[in-house]
């Protein structure tokens, strides 16, 4: 896995970044900045991050978790298909997750949109953002705190968008421009159908445009295969409706 470096306020963040494989020097395409899901940055957020580029944007996923972990300290040692190791490998990864505060985490991400849109191959233009998991928080934020920037925002299996909490990430949706597509786990704990009304609600108030499914039988964690909760019919719906609204919303 190839990774690149990037400079933040709190110091060096490792990510990958994508080209499209049929980049020629001196093109440029629009940017897409990846949220990553809770596990880290490995190779199955390279393949995801690559198959996006491969539709013809320049590709950003960075190690949100930067501040207490490199990606070689905090990706699984084990395989997390087999039973049981998915489990045993979150509590590892809480003191990260504990760690990246709202405040935290928006100063990253307006460091990260500063990155990707000084890369030469980067197109001038909107850019979009996708995340998973956690990452869906990210991304949803990202989009109040860059309107200008981010055009379109895919959150998956995203956890804990609706809270009671003054930070929500639904609340950024007040000040956000984007389009968004929504595809979440169905019976998910971490989002369960009253809080998928409420993002919907408001989405509705901020008056934008969106789409806020639940897929049914799909389990959180379903775009993930390299772990047990892949499900291959939910995440390839993903891959659809996300790549319909990068294309939409980014090339116009």
């Amino acid at each position: 896995m190839s990774l690149i470096s990037l400079t933040t306020p709190a110091g060096t963040a490792e990510a990958v970044l994508a080209l499209p494989s049929d980049h020629q020097e001196g093109q440029t395409h629009p940017g897409v900045l990846f949220f990553m899901d809770a596990i880290g940055i490995r190779p199955q957020i390279e393949e995801m991050a690559q198959r996006i580029a491969d539709w013809g944007y320049v590709v950003l996923a960075p190690n949100v978790f930067y501040r207490t972990g490199s990606v070689e300290e905090i990706a699984p040692k084990a395989d997390l298909r087999e039973p049981g190791e998915r489990e045993k490998f979150f509590p590892t990864i809480m003191p990260h997750m504990q760690a990246l505060t709202a405040d935290k985490s928006n100063e990253d991400t307006a460091a990260y949109v500063a990155a990707l849109r000084a890369m030469p191959e980067v197109a001038d233009g909107p850019m979009g953002t996708t995340g998973y998991c956690m990452g869906a928080r990210l991304a949803t934020r990202a989009a109040g705190n860059h309107p200008d920037d981010i055009a379109a925002v895919g959150g998956f299996h995203g956890g804990g968008l609706v809270t009671e909490d003054a930070d929500s990430p639904h609340l950024s949706l007040a000040t956000a421009k984007a389009q968004f597509v929504y595809g979440h786990a169905d019976q998910d704990q971490s989002m369960p159908v009253e809080a998928v009304a409420k993002l919907g609600e408001a989405l509705s108030a901020a008056g934008l445009t969106y789409s806020n499914e639940i897929y049914p039988g799909a389990p959180h964690g379903y775009s993930m295969n390299d772990t047990s909760m892949y499900d291959e019919g939910a995440a390839e719906r993903s891959f659809t409706e996300l790549e319909s609204l990068l294309g939409r919303t980014l090339h116009g």
